[in-house]
């Protein structure tokens, strides 16, 4: 995955409350055997039955983070849910509570999940709404949020490891290529009598 360490942007305002996975990638979308195109399917049902839905309105177009009511991300754990944002072109979500699953998926995928007191969060739903042109900065450095044009600057929870993996980029797969000198001299000194990858 790519380093995250400063967002600015735009973003869009989902004023509702306890979005669950399903809603955010409906279950159809699953079949695919690719990781891309599902932006297309992010938030398809809701896009597809309200005309007036924020991601169908021309003023929130080329947003990168998206501000989001409470419980965002709860229900089942599917992944497809995090990889939809990313492929929309989403690079963070902001919310008072996230979906325990959805939160650990997004951070280990580049997706940054930024939990604000309730209270700031409809400061943000209401600003983005009354103007789409503002700027919201999400600083993973200074683990702060922040909306300069209304003197909104908050800190936001991210503990250290995770702070670490998305300032260097790193997925599951390259935690564990950080040891693959190790790896590799293990691999040449184990017993020929074990189970080997390279055997035909």
């Amino acid at each position: 995955m790519n380093a995250v360490r400063l967002i600015q942007g735009t973003a869009v305002p989902l004023n509702r409350s306890d979005v669950d996975t399903d809603q955010i990638i409906p279950a159809h979308w699953l079949k695919r055997v690719e990781r891309t195109g599902f932006g297309r399917g992010l938030f398809s049902q809701w896009r597809e039955q309200d005309p007036t839905f924020p991601l169908n309105q021309e003023r929130f177009a080329g947003a990168s983070i998206l501000i989001a009511g409470p419980n965002f991300g709860v229900g089942s754990s599917r992944e497809h849910a995090v990889w939809s944002l990313l492929d929309y072109g989403f690079k963070a979500v902001i919310s008072p509570r996230f979906g325990d699953i959805f939160r650990n998926n997004a951070t280990k995928t580049g997706l940054v999940p930024v939990v604000v007191a309730p209270e700031v969060g409809e400061a943000l739903l209401a600003a983005v709404e009354a103007d789409p042109a503002l700027v919201v900065n999400v600083d993973v450095e200074a683990r702060t949020v922040s909306a300069p044009a209304i003197g909104i600057v908050e800190p936001f929870p991210l503990d250290d490891f995770t702070r670490y993996r998305l300032l260097e980029g790193l997925d599951d797969i390259g935690l564990t290529l950080r040891h693959a000198e190790a790896i590799a001299a293990y691999e040449a000194r184990r017993p020929a009598w074990m189970p080997s990858l390279n055997t035909p």
